[in-house]
């Protein structure tokens, strides 16, 4: 008993020590929830029985954050999934919705035909009309949302997709430091 506890201590060392060398952000944010988590008055196998949340640890131990590096454009890019398709996005707060290209509002499989293109809309390249819809669902690595307001604009009217305020307003906050950005979805 004591040499399989010796030896899952020994292995967990070794996993979180490589950890911290790959992703100490990432580590940081790991040890902070299992620190706020795990409960400090835990003595005996009865005490962890007795817990009523000892079955949610594991998402407690999750947080729902993402955090994305600052391109070489000034700008920060990353990667969404969108109804199950994976897209390139580029985070823009300026932007009242989150904003789709034709092609991949067709890749997503939205129903393109149905659309109306009766919103007006500003964009870096100037006078745009745009349609209305709602995504099923949008994720961003762990922070997912269902149900999100969004636009399509016509066949090449913009270059990338914008993930904007109809989408960060969900989330419980969201900051810049430096060339780093975290989103952070409520528990």
């Amino acid at each position: 008993m004591i040499r399989g506890i010796a030896i899952v201590a020994i292995v967990g060392a070794a996993v979180a020590y490589l950890m911290s060398i790959h992703d100490p952000i990432k580590f940081q944010i790991m040890t902070d929830a299992v620190a706020h988590a795990v409960p400090l008055d835990i003595k005996t196998w009865d005490d962890i029985k007795s817990l009523q949340s000892f079955k949610n640890w594991d998402r407690a131990a999750t947080p729902r954050a993402v955090e994305i590096s600052r391109g070489n454009e000034g700008d920060f890019a990353l990667r969404a999934r969108i109804n199950g398709h994976i897209a390139p996005m580029v985070i823009d707060t300026g932007a009242t919705s989150v904003v789709l290209t034709y092609d991949t509002a067709k890749a997503a499989g939205l129903p393109l035909e149905l659309l109306d293109y009766n919103v007006d809309v500003e964009t870096a390249g100037g006078h745009v009309k745009a349609a209305r819809l709602t995504l099923d669902r949008l994720a961003i690595g762990k922070l997912v949302e269902r149900s999100v307001p969004a636009l399509v604009v016509p066949r090449g009217q913009l270059k990338t997709n914008l993930l904007g305020m109809s989408f960060l307003n969900r989330l419980e906050s969201w900051e810049v430091r430096a060339d780093r950005m975290m989103l952070r979805g409520y528990p």
